[in-house]
């Protein structure tokens, strides 16, 4: 990987490793002009993840999750609970093995074949996450375990299987607000999944 010449880090800092890193981060840019800048951001490194668009051609229902979130629950989400799409951290996993175990983690369904169909970076200005999204058919056959999330995890994962189009009709009415979700439902749409 190519070092970028316009960044001198000075010094870091970390601020937080309760849950994940919270890093004070004190270096030099060069502007678009020329000149040197000194610069201090904080950033969070929680790992990069993985999220999976499930879908079923046959009945055109697809799978999604809902789940407490505090920081939503905090910027004024009355409820704190959020649909989102199945995802988890790739903690020591490649991409592929994290989103097949969470898929089964969290919803239940034991899928064979993924495929990925985008990365990226959900706050770029703040948290180091990468995401590795995809896609997933399924059948009814492969629900194998209730799901819900692991216990040890503090996770509490109620799973919703509903048509696609109520799917899009919850994001129009705003109430899919998570951005992976919204991503995959938009690449569902626009490469016509079902």
């Amino acid at each position: 990987m190519q070092k970028n010449k316009r960044v001198k880090i000075k010094d870091v800092t970390v601020l937080s490793d309760n849950w994940y890193v919270l890093n004070k981060v004190t270096f030099d840019y060069l502007r678009n002009d020329g000149t040197w800048e000194t610069q201090i951001r904080e950033s969070y490194d929680r790992g990069n993840g993985a999220a999976v668009f499930m879908y079923n051609k046959e009945t055109k229902n697809i799978v999604l999750i809902k789940q407490f979130r505090l920081p939503s629950f905090l910027n004024g989400n009355e409820s704190g609970l959020l649909i989102e799409t199945c995802a988890g951290l790739l903690d020591a996993d490649d991409p592929e093995t994290c989103i097949k175990k969470e898929i089964f983690e969290e919803t239940g369904y034991k899928i064979q074949e993924v495929k990925k169909v985008f990365e990226a970076y959900m706050t770029p200005g703040a948290v180091t996450e990468q995401l590795h999204c995809f896609i997933a058919e399924y059948t009814e056959a492969m629900k194998v375990d209730a799901g819900g999330g692991l216990a040890d995890e503090q996770e509490d994962i109620e799973v919703l299987e509903m048509p696609f189009e109520k799917a899009i009709a919850l994001l129009n009415a705003g109430e899919i607000t998570d951005a992976k979700t919204i991503m995959l439902l938009q690449y569902a749409q626009i490469h016509k999944l079902l």
